[in-house]
């Protein structure tokens, strides 16, 4: 299903009663972050938020801001226009399972293709609604010398509170001791300057005045390669952000595609009609027409690079400052009705467990294209993403856990995987009790584990260097005579299946009925 805008997925939520509206202001300096984080770590993951009066210091400002839209696997499924996540990996199995690929190579484009043949490539468009009011900004002067510290963002008196300045849009500031306002939900547009290639990724923004930012891509992410070769040629680097329009677009973002293969390729096979794009204001990049706001601009690598941070991040903990590039602002275009979309991250559970979930469920199709024994994936939200990681398989033969940890361990972002359990195809590895009982009866620490090194999540504050660091693989299987097992393996406590139906049948009519109230 293709959602024509923002607004009208917001109305889906609304009518299927996920969405609740808070009509009383709220301050985008914390006070959104503390409603926003009682829903998100509520069962199920609560509800989506519609904040109708935001204020920016103290300022009502015109543009409502939502947040966890995408936390629950019921809003997951409406993003997607499907009845379950499930039931989109099992179409996209479907077209890549006629002509199984020999290598991973061949998979990444197996899977360019089938998702080509399923819908049509994006298609440019001459306009938008994300160009319905435009406001453009001189480029200011090339700094060559360092960053002074930033200053307090206030919004400026001279200018009514619609303008659109990035000092008067709802940005949030989230947590106490984040180092200004973040854009939290941004859509970031680069090309490789070389091929042309185009990627969308979500990268934080810090918001330093009213005309430049921060962007924190990193090192391992595909916008920083892009950047790294507009740091050796010298180029300006154009950028473009967009928020809202299809959640399709904002999913596809953070989906863990592989490098070359276009987002918005795969938000029209979800939406199931291709994405429009735009050309922005300033200069060529193209964005979806249907987004609420879009931010375009560039990157000087002439410039030194200026402090990012500290900001309260998903693995629960701050991320310190680092140095990372200006992003200067040359353009702010948005819907007459845009709405803000916005997320909160911290200690988990939040609203991205349930998108990286999600991008696990549809591209565990591809997992186990190339290995077949693999039976499922799971990311527990305390593992925030990938610092922990369940995996279940059919095993045929000795060392075939250590086989899969090798494997995945090599595979795009799951090289940041932390901890790495493996377990036999018996395990609910979403049911994390049940991995935890098995971990503790199958293994031996000294025989079971597989300590290694490798790269590194650059957010991670535990690693001895920054972006290095090292991994456990847990091997929790059934232990075969080959891995050097002589005992006998016991067979795990079960009750008879005939007693467990007859059980069921004598006591289901008997179930204790509840008292009526006196």
């Amino acid at each position: 299903m293709a959602y024509h805008s923002y607004h009208e997925f917001l109305n889906t939520l609304e009518q299927q009663g996920e969405l609740f509206r808070v009509s009383q202001p709220l301050a985008t300096e914390l006070e959104i972050t503390e409603l926003a984080d009682r829903q998100m770590k509520s069962p199920g993951g609560g509800k989506a938020l519609l904040i109708e009066k935001p204020t920016v210091n103290g300022q009502v400002v015109p543009f409502p801001v939502a947040l966890n839209t995408l936390g629950s696997w019921n809003r997951m499924a409406l993003a997607l226009g499907v009845d379950s996540v499930e039931t989109a990996a099992a179409e996209l199995h479907a077209l890549m399972k006629a002509k199984p690929p020999s290598s991973f190579k061949e998979a990444i484009k197996l899977l360019g293709t089938a998702l080509d043949l399923r819908h049509a490539k994006p298609k440019v468009v001459k306009t938008g609604p994300c160009q319905e009011v435009i406001h453009k900004f001189e480029p200011p002067a090339t700094r060559t010398e360092p960053w002074p510290p930033a200053p307090r963002l206030e919004t400026p008196p001279s200018r009514a509170p619609h303008f659109p300045s990035l000092l008067n849009l709802p940005i949030l500031k989230c947590w106490p001791l984040d180092g200004g306002r973040f854009i939290t939900l941004p859509c970031v547009v680069t090309k490789d300057p070389d091929t042309g290639e185009r990627n969308v990724g979500m990268y934080r923004v810090q918001i330093y005045d009213d005309r430049t930012t921060g962007m924190h891509w990193q090192l391992q992410k595909v916008g920083a390669r892009h950047g790294r070769r507009y740091y050796e040629t010298g180029a300006r680097m154009p950028v473009a952000i967009f928020l809202g329009g299809d959640p399709a677009c904002t999913f596809a973002a953070t989906a863990p595609l592989p490098d070359g293969l276009d987002e918005f390729l795969l938000a029209g096979y979800l939406r199931k009609k291709s994405v429009e794009l735009v050309k922005c204001q300033t200069h060529d990049l193209e964005v979806p027409a249907n987004a609420d706001f879009v931010i375009e601009g560039y990157i000087d690598p002439k410039e030194p690079l200026r402090e990012e941070g500290p900001f309260g991040d998903h693995t629960g903990f701050y991320t310190l400052p680092e140095p990372y590039p200006v992003f200067h602002v040359t353009a702010i275009t948005h819907r007459k009705d845009a709405v803000y979309p916005a997320t909160i991250v911290g200690m988990p559970p939040m609203e991205d467990f349930y998108m990286g979930s999600a991008a696990v469920r549809l591209f565990l199709p591809i997992f186990k294209m190339n290995f077949p024994e693999i039976v499922d994936i799971a990311l527990p939200a305390e593992g925030v993403f990938h610092n922990l990681v369940f995996v279940s398989i059919k095993k045929s033969y000795p060392m075939q856990a250590y086989k899969i940890m090798h494997g995945l361990w090599g595979m795009g972002q799951m090289m940041f995987t932390k901890y790495l359990l493996v377990v036999d195809d018996d395990v609910d590895v979403h049911n994390t009790s049940e991995v935890l009982f098995r971990w503790c009866a199958n293994t031996d620490p000294q025989r079971d584990c597989l300590l290694t090194k490798g790269p590194a999540d650059v957010l991670d504050h535990a690693t001895p260097e920054v972006a290095a660091g090292s991994k456990l693989g847990i091997d929790a299987t059934k232990k075969l005579p080959g891995e050097g097992f002589k005992r006998p393996w016991p067979p795990l406590v079960k009750m008879d299946p005939t007693i467990k139906a007859m059980m069921e049948r004598l006591f289901s009519s008997q179930s204790p009925k509840p008292s009526s109230p006196k």
